[in-house]
C-alpha cells in the first residue's frame, strides 16, 4: 500500500523503521509535529520521525494543526491508501480522516479499551497492571474508540520504569503495526468493535502529577516514581528547593528503622526516607541546576541533620 506515516516522539521510530523495511509498502511522506526548540539555545529541532525522514530522504509534513487546508489538499495530493499513525500528538478532524481510502490506522500502547488516553503506558505502571501491551485501530473521532485490528502484550516487571515499558512496546508495537498494514493490504485483516467493558482512561500526565506524596503507602509511592520516569520526572522538595527522584528500593519489613512520612535517615551507603508504611531507600536524587546523583552523595553534600524533611 502506499503510506502516510504520521508520528512525532522517539517511540514512534521503531513503526517508521519498520515501514521503511517492509517490501510491501511504500511510505510516500511523513507527517510529524512542526520543529520545537530545545537545549539552552533553544533552537528549533527537527522531531525523532521528521529526523528519521529526512536521513530516508522522505517528504515531511508539518502542518501546524491536522485540520489546515492547505495540509489536507497536500495528503490529497499525495492520495496515500492508508496512514498508520504512531503518538502524533494532536487530534485528526474528520474531514482529514477521510482522505485515505483505507483510513487512519493508530498504534496506541495499551490492551483497549484499557488506557484510553495520552498517557497509556504512564497509567499502567502507576497502577500496577502485571500485563499491559499494544493494539492497533482505526482511527475516529471520539478519544481511542475505533474499531481494533490486532494486539500484542507485554508483561510488566516489578522494577520497570514508564520508559523501560514503552521502548518494549514500541518495538514490539511496530511489528504489530507492519502486520497490521499487511493484512488490511491482503483483504483479510477486518476491524472489531471494542468491548463496552473495561474502559478506562490515562490523561496526559503533568508534571504537579508527579510530586510525591510521603504521606503515601510506599507501593503507591514506588510505582507513582517509576510512572513518571523519565518524563515528567518524580520530585519532592527539600528545604523549599525541587528534587529530582529516580526510582526508589522497598527496605525490608524486618529492619528497625521507623521515620514519619518524609523524614530522611542518613547512612554511610544509603539514605532512607519515610512514608505512611515502611521506608524506602532514595535511589538517584537531582539537586536543581546539578546532575542526576547517589543519594548518599547527595546527602554528604547537603549535610543532612536528624529530622531533615521531605515535603
Amino acid at each position: 500500500m502506499r503510506l502516510v506515516f504520521a508520528g512525532t516522539p522517539e517511540p514512534a521510530v521503531p513503526s517508521l523503521r519498520a515501514l521503511l523495511g517492509s517490501s510491501r509498502h511504500e511510505v510516500a511522506a511523513v507527517v510529524t509535529r512542526p520543529d520545537a526548540p530545545a537545549g539552552r539555545g533553544r533552537k528549533l529541532v527537527r522531531s525523532p520521525v521528521g529526523a528519521l525522514a529526512d536521513e530516508a530522504g522522505i517528504p515531511v509534513l508539518t502542518p501546524a494543526r491536522p485540520s489546515d487546508p492547505a495540509f489536507r489538499a497536500e495528503l490529497a495530493e499525495i492520495a496515500p491508501d492508508c496512514c498508520p499513525v504512531v503518538a502524533y500528538g494532536a487530534l485528526i478532524p474528520r474531514a482529514t480522516l477521510d482522505i485515505p481510502r483505507r483510513g487512519w490506522v493508530n498504534l496506541h500502547f495499551s490492551l483497549l479499551p484499557a488506557w484510553r488516553g495520552a498517557a497509556p503506558v504512564q497509567a499502567a505502571v502507576r497502577h500496577g497492571d502485571e500485563v499491559t501491551g499494544a493494539t492497533t485501530f482505526l482511527l475516529e473521532e471520539g478519544m481511542d474508540t475505533g474499531p481494533t485490528f490486532g494486539v500484542v502484550t507485554e508483561p510488566v516487571g516489578p522494577a520497570d520504569t514508564a520508559g523501560d515499558l514503552l521502548g518494549r512496546l514500541a518495538v514490539s508495537g511496530a511489528a504489530l503495526l507492519v502486520a497490521t498494514m499487511d493484512g488490511i493490504a491482503d483483504g483479510t485483516l477486518r476491524p472489531r468493535p471494542q468491548p463496552a467493558e473495561g474502559v478506562s482512561r490515562a490523561p496526559k500526565v503533568t508534571t504537579a502529577d508527579a510530586r510525591i506524596d510521603w504521606g503515601a503507602p510506599p507501593l503507591a509511592i514506588d510505582r507513582l516514581i517509576r510512572s513518571v520516569t523519565p518524563e515528567p520526572g518524580a520530585w519532592t522538595t527539600f528545604r523549599g528547593e525541587r528534587l529530582g527522584l529516580g526510582p526508589v528500593a522497598a527496605v525490608p519489613a524486618t529492619e528497625p528503622v521507623v521515620l514519619k512520612p518524609g523524614e530522611l535517615h542518613v547512612e554511610k551507603r544509603r539514605v532512607l526516607v519515610g512514608t505512611v508504611g515502611a521506608p524506602l531507600q532514595l535511589g538517584e536524587v537531582q539537586p536543581v541546576g546539578k546532575r542526576a546523583m547517589p543519594a548518599p552523595d547527595w546527602a554528604r553534600g547537603a549535610h543532612i541533620e536528624p529530622g531533615g524533611l521531605l515535603t
